[in-house]
């Protein structure tokens, strides 16, 4: 019988202003911009109760509460489409039992390590997951839920990878490989964005983690390093050989929504797999395709 403690707890950083796509997101956080009829931050967060999380915390900015509104029971919208005959199970999804969304204030964009450490208190001495929203991870099932078996399984610190072509991988995150045992990777060390020659593999780092808690001891003290900011990753590479680190091969499909035509190849994939939509959208694609 395993001692590991359950992951109960999960972190979103949606701090983030998206300038990249503006001025769509001026008054809207970009988290909430739809792929097809569901936003962004929901399908992380359903990821995340599909893998059994109870608990979601959100790491917000200013000019983000519409986040927080979105996953709270909405009573005019509710009763209007009650009166109407309408059905309320397209709302369920967003709907949370009182005290499962809590929300942190990120005052100053000081990097993704500095988000994460601003849930410390809400962590606490709990191993928890990591979703950055913006990877938007695909599969069956979710990402996190591959994640989980694998922590049930050694414990420790996972990450999730995929594999790209070499020529990729100066762009990201990499590790730096162990021993392999199907989609566990041991992890020796990270490399953020090295020239493709010097690359230790190609597998990327890919937006989903379940860290100790140990990482606020360490982040609580770390300095700033790339671009100025503290960072996850300088973090996580500090706790290797400490404790167990391993790297997860995610099985499924991965749209990087952080950019605009990740976000449009995520929103015409997801359109074309619906019941509901995927043969319209297809006719449409070759009709636009033939022009």
């Amino acid at each position: 019988m395993s001692n590991r403690k359950p992951i109960r707890k999960a972190v979103f950083p949606v701090a983030g202003l998206g300038t990249r796509f503006l001025p769509a997101t001026k008054a809207i956080p970009k988290e909430l911009l739809p792929i097809v009829d569901k936003p962004l931050i929901q399908y992380a967060v359903d990821e995340a109760r599909e893998a059994g999380i109870e608990q979601m915390i959100f790491v917000t900015g200013r000019g983000k509460t519409a986040i927080v509104e979105h996953f709270d029971i909405a009573y005019e919208l509710e009763s209007t489409m009650a009166e109407r005959g309408k059905d309320l199970g397209v709302l369920e999804s967003s709907r949370f039992t009182p005290g499962d969304i809590i929300t942190v204030r990120q005052q100053v964009p000081l990097g993704l390590g500095h988000a994460i450490w601003c849930a410390r208190a809400i962590v606490g001495d709990e191993p928890f997951a990591i979703l950055l929203p913006d990877e938007m991870m695909v599969g069956q099932p979710g990402c996190m839920a591959q994640m989980i078996e694998a922590y049930n399984e050694v414990g420790g610190n996972l990450i999730s990878v995929l594999e790209v072509p070499q020529d990729e991988v100066s762009s990201y995150g990499v590790i730096d490989p162990g021993e392999v045992s199907g989609a566990l990777t041991e992890v020796r060390g990270l490399v953020e964005k090295p020239p493709a020659d010097k690359a230790p593999s190609n597998k990327i780092i890919s937006g989903r983690y379940i860290l100790q808690p140990e990482v606020m001891r360490t982040l609580e003290n770390q300095g700033k390093g790339a671009g100025g900011e503290i960072q996850l990753t300088d973090a996580m590479a500090r706790m290797i050989g400490d404790q167990p680190f391993h790297a997860v091969t995610f099985n499924g499909q991965r749209y990087d929504c952080g950019s605009k035509t990740g976000f449009v190849e995520a929103t015409l994939a997801l359109a074309l797999e619906r019941e509901d939509l995927g043969a319209e959208v297809r006719a449409i694609a070759e009709r636009l395709l033939a022009r």
